[in-house]
């Protein structure tokens, strides 16, 4: 049941990311076709579908809403750009993704710059668009706040922050403090953001807000601790991008520092937190109890 219910929420959320994709046309069409590839190649849309499940626990009326949409849409489409550049060969350099040719591998490098740049500018026109059509003055407000939440852990505080640290200490070893500094950052940051824009677009109390942070930090952190065991244990066909790319690239990884068995109990008990977090908010918290569950035994 829950599996239906995922992809038919993923679905809807294709849907909606299609409606503000470019038209590929014009004499940068090429950017354009680079864009829509990087960004409907495939994907899990957890971001866009935890804002989307957080706004309506909060209340919210989900992708119903018009400014939920617009923000869903702009969220994939930084998550989209920040994958772009992590493919780039000036980090990690990556041919393939989700089981695909990355953008700079179909594109060429230069391409991939231009992409991602061309990803981030499009999330703030479509945040900003929406916010035009908008009369209310308390939606003008939470859109607002939104707007800085997704900025803020989106940049040099947030994802941007932990990817510096993570290119400059890559070949060097790395406490688990400086680890999960990284961690917290470089993947968290994006999905509080997701979590909390959910929440802040339902106009919640400070309160939900708090236990909606607390939950994404869990997430975040299990998420890529999950991520690190697959690097190790999984294969390019089941994980849809090479495998063993961490140690290639000189990368310490929690498995660089503790055992697979110590990861495998550590997202365990991060999963719970998120949960318990959860837990604290009213409405029906089925769905999304499940789906931060369900990342403990993904395989991809």
């Amino acid at each position: 049941m829950f599996k239906i219910e995922l992809d038919e929420k993923v679905k809807k959320i294709e849907e909606v990311l299609k409606g503000y994709l470019p038209r590929e046309e014009g004499l940068q069409e090429t950017v354009m076709k680079a864009v829509n590839y990087s960004v409907l190649c495939g994907g899990k849309r957890l971001r866009p579908l935890f804002l989307a499940e957080c706004n309506v626990l909060c209340g919210g009326a989900g992708l119903l809403d018009p400014l939920v949409c617009a923000f869903a849409a702009a969220l994939e489409m930084i998550h989209t750009y920040s994958l772009v550049h992590d493919d780039l060969p000036a980090i990690d350099n990556d041919k393939y993704r989700r089981g695909q040719l990355t953008t700079h591998a179909k594109y060429g490098e230069a391409m991939g710059i231009l992409t991602g740049d061309a990803l981030l500018n499009l999330a703030f026109e479509t945040v900003s668009g929406a916010l035009e059509k908008e009369e209310d003055a308390k939606r003008l407000s939470c859109g607002a706040r939104a707007i800085r939440m997704l900025s803020g852990k989106s940049g040099i505080y947030g994802m941007i922050g932990g990817q510096v640290v993570d290119v400059e200490r890559t070949g060097s070893p790395l406490t688990g403090r400086e680890l999960d500094f990284i961690y917290r950052l470089k993947t968290g940051a994006l999905l509080e953001a997701a979590m909390v824009t959910g929440g802040i677009l339902a106009n919640c109390s400070t309160a939900a807000e708090k236990s909606l942070a607390e939950c994404a930090a869990a997430v975040g952190m299990a998420f890529q601790i999950q991520d690190d065991i697959l690097d190790v244990t999984s294969s390019l066909n089941v994980l849809g991008k090479p495998v063993h790319s961490d140690e290639k690239n000189q990368k310490t990884t929690y498995i660089t520092l503790y055992s697979i068995e110590e990861a495998k109990r550590e997202v365990s008990r991060l999963s719970q937190v998120a949960v318990e977090a959860i837990d604290r908010l009213p409405g029906d918290k089925t769905f999304l109890t499940e789906l931060i569950l369900s990342l403990i035994n993904r395989e991809k």
